[in-house]
């Protein structure tokens, strides 16, 4: 991680609130932890939670422990009036090198059938609060998927991107093949997922996969500016935004549209609305609470 995020400190009444949680929280340099094993969780912005992956040895390779202790706390978070916005990131070195093959090779079909492998990896889609995934180093297979899962993506010009699953005689399981697919069309993704192939940070931005790409030591920075952005507005909005774009690939032209008027006349009963129109009209910065 770069230094900037390695001194970042939290509030005092935002590191109360966190504890709460019984989560990791980073103060002063030094991590406490509390349940935690493979995420460094700190609040380096006000009502914005930050979530690393902290599995260094093994490139953030993703495991069940991992993604059991991040649906907690990605469901803690969404459930905190005071977290607006998530940023999700790994190190420098490796979002998340893909899934961890020495847990999944000797799994039978009725292991994984009956017990419904990965089925919870998908769990961070029923989020309502944006995730900005921070993408530096690696991002493969299960890396690439849980990237595609979050709302947004920034990436780090030296970012690698993939669905090699195909090269250990299985295919993506996690939502690579129909994510990838969504976000940067039918002939792309099925020449990457058929050949395994990698693709780099500026291949995601042509291809619409990636929002904006950074430097790698200004990434985390600048995700989380754009978290403290988009908390900055109403978090009723700001709910109500991501689900229409997201109800968009569950739909046709014709009901989405229908969908996000419904949506758009909804809000007009809520004091957000009053109070960012009265704070336009009134040349001033809208307070908004949320009701």
């Amino acid at each position: 991680m770069s230094s900037n995020l390695s001194k970042t400190v939290a509030s005092t009444t935002a590191t109360n609130r966190l504890l709460q949680l019984q989560r990791i929280m980073t103060t002063n340099n030094t991590t406490a932890t509390d349940q935690l094993e493979y995420l460094l969780v700190s609040n380096p912005a006000p009502a914005v939670l930050l979530v690393q992956l902290n599995r260094p040895k093994a490139l953030n390779a993703l495991c069940d422990g991992l993604f059991l202790e991040l649906n907690r706390v990605l469901q803690d978070a969404d459930k905190n009036d005071d977290i607006r916005a998530i940023v999700i990131t790994g190190s420098e070195r490796s979002f998340a090198a893909g899934a961890d093959i020495k847990e999944m090779r000797d799994r039978s079909f009725g292991d994984v059938y009956y017990k419904e492998f990965i089925t919870n990896w998908s769990d961070i889609t029923l989020i309502s609060k944006p995730i900005i995934a921070a993408v530096n180093g690696f991002a493969l297979g299960g890396g690439c998927e849980l990237a595609l899962s979050c709302d947004i993506i920034y990436a780090g010009e030296k970012a690698v991107f993939g669905q090699p699953e195909i090269k250990i005689g299985v295919i993506p399981g996690a939502g690579g093949s129909q994510r990838l697919t969504a976000a940067i069309g039918k002939a792309k993704a099925m020449e990457l997922i058929l050949t395994g192939r990698n693709f780099s940070a500026a291949d995601a931005l042509n291809w619409g996969m990636v929002a904006n790409i950074f430097k790698p030591e200004n990434l985390v920075e600048e995700a989380i500016k754009a978290a403290q952005e988009i908390a900055a507005f109403s978090p009723i909005a700001v709910k109500a935004a991501k689900e229409v774009v997201n109800e968009s690939f569950n739909t046709n032209l014709e009901q989405g549209l229908r969908y996000e008027r419904r949506v758009f006349h909804g809000l007009f009963g809520t004091q957000d609305q009053k109070e960012g129109m009265s704070a336009f009209l009134e040349k001033r910065k809208p307070s908004f609470t949320g009701k």
